[in-house]
């Protein structure tokens, strides 16, 4: 059985943001984002290697960084819901769907 990871993606980014603003804790934010992260890494590599993997992860981490420069257009959950909607999508279609 494989691990759907779109759900783990967006836990990853959208709980990530929503424990920063929460607490004011960077560090707390960064580790739920980081241990999410890593979990669905793991999962895409066991599936699909490394060629499957680094795409995600990297769209994954490329969200966060991406949702900072568009949060000052759109705001800040506006951003956060559209990097999480195309990873998580990327997510499921590249790995969930399977």
């Amino acid at each position: 059985m494989r691990l759907p990871t779109a759900p783990l993606v967006a836990s990853g980014l959208v709980g990530g943001f929503a424990v920063g603003q929460r607490t004011g804790r960077r560090d707390l934010a960064g580790v739920l984002f980081g241990a999410l992260g890593a979990v669905a890494t793991a999962s895409w590599l066991r599936a699909g290697g490394v060629r499957r993997a680094l795409p995600l992860a990297g769209l994954y981490v490329g969200a966060m960084g991406g949702s900072h420069p568009l949060a000052k257009r759109i705001g800040r959950w506006p951003a956060v819901g559209v990097v999480t909607t195309v990873t998580a999508s990327a997510a499921y279609a590249a790995h969930d769907r399977r």
